[in-house]
């Protein structure tokens, strides 16, 4: 009888997964940590305090670059997940589509450039048809790369989803946008969620581009903190990425329990 790949039939295994992920995440710990530290001087421990949360929150510089990063982060992802899912409905449940890979690569070219390349590209674009309103000029290179991130599920979502339901509504003379609106869009929910929610990250985490196309007053989080980089680390520093790490755990568990939601469902009878 066959035995089971148990950790323990792989010598060396288990200490090599450990050493990895200590690797992996003993920065953002040491981080997490100092961002608690009472000194200015990041590296030097003095004691405990919440100081820095209260600096960073009352910083009004900090607080509009994150409300530019979340304004243009909430409407790219709003235009890539629906162009994603117009994207992703057109390829995967087109019957007369031409070229269908070629189509998909064309959506997931960006993943496949370099971003300096698509930053310069974009920087270029705009400079040509004169567009010099920084919000819009994000907004508009955010949407245009955020796309395949929103895809890959969406696709993935619908090309795991069975057709009979949809021929079912069709079979009761319901139209085209009844049965997307009724059965096929509560069906690939949690892949349009996982996609929306992995746009918002991306956006909300760019720098090359946002470095590039930003104006004065359109300075997005990801500049900010490397400004405050340039001068030299701090607690505050730490305690701004300590919220951030917090934040993505709270939009990643969220996104997970959806999906997850949306397995259970489809899974019962």
């Amino acid at each position: 009888m066959m035995k089971g790949h148990d950790v323990k039939h792989y010598p060396g295994l288990g200490p090599l997964a450990v050493f990895f992920f200590i690797y992996l995440y003993a920065p953002l710990a040491v981080i997490i940590a100092y961002s608690f530290n009472a000194n200015r001087v990041a590296g030097v421990w003095t004691g405990f305090s919440t100081h820095w949360y209260a600096s960073a929150l009352n910083n009004r510089a900090l607080m509009n670059a994150l409300e530019t990063s979340l304004t243009v982060a909430a409407v790219a992802t709003v235009v890539s997940t629906l162009i994603a899912l117009s994207a992703a409905l057109a390829i995967i449940r087109g019957k007369n589509v031409r070229y269908r890979k070629l189509c998909e690569t064309i959506v997931n070219l960006p993943l496949l450039l370099p971003e300096i390349v698509l930053a310069v590209a974009t920087l270029i674009l705009f400079s040509l048809v004169n567009v010099q309103n920084g919000m819009l000029r994000l907004v508009i290179a955010h949407s245009a790369f955020c796309t395949p991130f929103a895809f890959l599920p969406i696709r993935a979502r619908l090309q795991g989803m069975s057709l009979d339901l949809e021929e079912a509504s069709a079979d009761l003379y319901a139209d085209r946008w009844t049965t997307f609106r009724r059965v096929t869009l509560p069906l690939i929910f949690p892949g349009v969620f996982s996609g929306a929610m992995l746009a918002f990250l991306i956006s909300m985490d760019d720098f090359i581009t946002s470095n590039m196309l930003s104006t004065g007053g359109s300075t997005t989080l990801p500049v900010y903190i490397f400004s405050l980089i340039r001068a030299g680390t701090s607690p505050e520093l730490n305690a701004i990425a300590t919220l951030l790490i917090l934040a993505s755990l709270i939009l990643a568990t969220v996104a997970l329990l959806v999906a997850a939601r949306g397995t259970r469902e489809n899974a019962e009878p």
